[in-house]
């Protein structure tokens, strides 16, 4: 049997529970029985979604989710569909706290405590059909929304734009939950993706704001009015998110913003900076990167030619040192598309990127020299056989990229070794090696000769005979004096 004074504090904490389960702009209808006088002031902040001034209209609660309303489509009126439209947004406005649906678990395991708190159960069933009732009528209401600004010109107006941007900042703009997986962040490659619960309505507000975005109907110079620096940046806070699908509506979003308004785009670019400059000098881990990079990639397909000097100061401070980012397996493609394009666009800017690849090469990672030797290998298709050694000898680093190639060669770890051979598969590189025998032959030949000798792996060992033969049959005479030489110097 169940004391009373258990009784009261079951009750108390299901009450305070279910305090936060709905909320208004700020929070739903306080469940709490304490002090009346301060709840009523707390919902009369809390529930209110009014747009403008709030003492001129009633505030929006849940019980208002439940009540009759007529559709959009079926008002007789322009005036009255956006009436009732104004209505709906704020309606949308309210707020549920999904994370609270484990509170059922609770109450579960509480009839194994105490028989008597049974009733305290079928009033929280009660109360629980309640609020599935109003979160099922809120996504139908959104779903109603998406429609009418999608087929409809009679939304727009200064006081439906207002709503519109108050519902989404009521949606959207809360604070992330901690991470599950601590300081090491999330990681597609382990760990089970992350749903957020509430996303049954999170996707229809991302779809309604994506469709506000691109909407002819309301243009540039109108919607600047609503849309501002602090919008953009809570939107590019949310990359944090570790819900995929929350970050990838965030990117077309963002995207399109970047297109439509062309007074914000170096803003966004500082903004977004700003985040991989954190990642960089902090090594904080950040989920948004890849997609925050996917969008800078067509940003930087449109740069004009020739660069200017912000734009490759962005290359050299920006996305080289980013390659020494502890998780940057879960970016590296879209970075190295970012690279690229900057290779294709200005060739010379190809020393800027050996350069850096070279002082960030990662040493006790093996995933990511991976990394870096498939970037290196594109890096030195793309440039000029001529320029390429114009380049590294004017920056002395003919020696120290040979060098590491040679090292990787030499790898214990299989896949290093068999990816740095892989090299002479590539024709542009293979002709350059041809070309420059000479000075790199002997760089080369020593972790050939050791992996020929001693390297555990029957493919690596295959793959380096048939490079030394190469050589051999290339330039005999080379080969056989860089092989005394080696011989004598063992």
């Amino acid at each position: 049997m169940c004391s009373p004074f258990l009784s009261l504090f079951l009750s108390r904490l299901i009450g305070e529970a279910e305090s936060t389960n709905a909320s208004g702009s700020a929070g739903a209808v306080t469940k709490d029985a304490g002090d009346k006088k301060s709840n009523k002031e707390k919902r009369s902040k809390q529930e209110s979604t009014q747009v403008g001034d709030t003492s001129s209209q009633k505030p929006v609660q849940i019980s208002d989710l439940l009540a009759p309303l007529q559709s959009i489509r079926d008002a007789p009126t322009p005036e009255k569909k956006r009436e009732l439209f104004i209505k709906k947004l704020q309606l949308c406005s309210i707020i549920f706290d999904f994370r609270n649906d484990v509170s059922f678990v609770l109450f579960f395991l509480l009839t194994y405590i105490c028989v008597d708190c049974s009733c305290l159960i079928t009033q929280n069933k009660k109360k629980d059909k309640t609020q599935t009732r109003a979160r099922e009528q809120k996504r139908e209401i959104l779903v109603e929304l998406i429609d009418h600004l999608s087929t409809s010109r009679t939304w727009v107006s200064d006081e439906s734009l207002k709503a519109i941007i108050h519902m989404i900042n009521c949606n959207l703009f809360r604070p992330l939950p901690p991470s599950l997986y601590g300081e090491d962040g999330f990681d597609p490659e382990e760990d089970e993706p992350t749903h957020d619960p509430s996303w049954v309505h999170l996707q229809f507000v991302y779809e309604f704001l994506l469709r506000f975005i691109v909407s002819n109907n309301a243009d540039a110079k109108l919607l600047k009015k609503y849309i501002d620096r602090k919008f953009l940046l809570s939107i590019i806070d949310l990359f944090q998110s570790e819900d995929a699908r929350e970050r990838d509506y965030l990117k077309t979003i963002l995207h399109r913003i970047y297109g439509k308004f062309m007074t914000f785009r170096s803003f966004l670019r500082k903004a977004m900076n700003h985040v991989f400059f954190t990642v960089i000098y902090t090594q904080v881990k950040h989920n948004g990167l890849a997609e925050l990079l996917e969008i800078l990639g067509s940003i930087i397909n449109g740069f004009a030619t020739p660069l200017k000097e912000e734009h490759q100061q962005f290359l050299r401070n920006v996305l080289i040192p980013l390659h020494k980012a502890k998780n940057l397996n879960q970016f590296h493609a879209q970075l190295a598309y970012c690279v690229v394009q900057f290779i294709e666009k200005d060739p010379t800017l190809a020393s800027s990127v050996i350069t850096g690849l070279l002082r960030y090469w990662p040493i006790t990672s093996c995933n990511k020299e991976l990394l870096f030797l498939t970037e290196l290998e594109e890096v030195l298709e793309l440039t000029d056989q001529n320029q390429i050694y114009k380049l590294i000898v004017r920056l002395f680093c003919f020696t120290p990229l040979f060098q590491r190639v040679a090292d990787c060669i030499g790898s214990n770890h299989f896949q290093i070794a068999e990816r740095a051979l892989f090299l002479w598969n590539n024709d542009t590189i293979a002709t350059f090696m041809s070309d420059h025998r000479q000075m790199i032959l002997p760089l080369l030949y020593p972790a050939l000769y050791n992996n020929l000798e001693a390297h555990w792996n029957t493919t690596v060992h295959q793959l380096t005979q048939h490079i030394m033969q190469q050589f051999k049959d290339m330039d005999g005479p080379l080969f056989d004096k860089v092989e005394k030489q080696f011989l004598a110097n063992k």
